[in-house]
């Protein structure tokens, strides 16, 4: 027998909406050479398309002059850094320090005055400061975006929520290595803990700054 969709299972529980507040961020997660290239064990096929995304969100973010924050992962050669994490992905290894596969595309790197954030695990808020940035900034809202969604995009969803800021998760600016996971946990980020919003919401939210 089938059962209800997963939209009407979750209806009338998980229907709550956040509303942007009134100092965004851009937040852009891993957008890094591991993701962008053939033959990496990290490459995605769908990650061009959304790197296309997020250059035209940090061009409209820096003319507004709202924060862009990159982050990137780099580990110590033998990985003690990354604990747990690094022992359960061994395709982490990309992110050594030294490796080519660890460096922010020409195209997409960060500029004078943007923040890069780097980190071990999977929540940019993880072990770094940039909760205590963000706070000492004012910010209240984060537009994320980057690699993965089911991965570091989530983690930092989740995390940017419980630390009080608003997460606004932009579908088009993020990507993951298949469609199914991709799909299933911006379903689930939306119904628990933000907002998925398209390129074209998360560029009015940026111009209404």
């Amino acid at each position: 027998m089938v059962g209800p969709s997963a939209s009407d299972n979750y209806a009338g529980v998980y229907e709550g909406r956040l509303q942007p507040g009134t100092r965004p961020a851009l937040l852009i997660v891993d957008v890094v050479a591991a993701y962008l290239t053939q033959g990496s064990p990290l490459f995605m096929d769908t990650a061009e398309a959304a790197k296309d995304s997020n250059l035209r969100l940090a061009k409209a973010a820096r003319t507004a002059g709202v924060p862009v924050i990159f982050t990137n992962v780099r580990y110590r050669p033998d990985g003690a850094d990354g604990g747990v994490f690094y022992r359960k992905v061994p395709a982490l290894k990309v992110f050594n320090e030294g490796s080519p596969l660890g460096a922010f595309p020409d195209d997409l790197a960060p500029r004078p005055g943007d923040h890069v954030i780097t980190k071990q695990y999977p929540s940019a808020f993880f072990g770094t400061p940039l909760a205590a940035m963000l706070t000492g900034s004012g910010i209240d809202t984060l537009l994320i975006t980057g690699f993965s969604t089911s991965g570091c995009v989530r983690a930092s969803g989740l995390d940017a929520m419980q630390h009080g800021f608003v997460p606004l998760i932009v579908r088009d600016a993020c990507a993951d290595r298949h469609e199914g996971p991709h799909e299933a946990n911006l379903f689930d980020l939306q119904a628990k803990y933000a907002e998925v919003i398209s390129e074209a919401e998360a560029l009015a939210v940026i111009g209404r700054h």
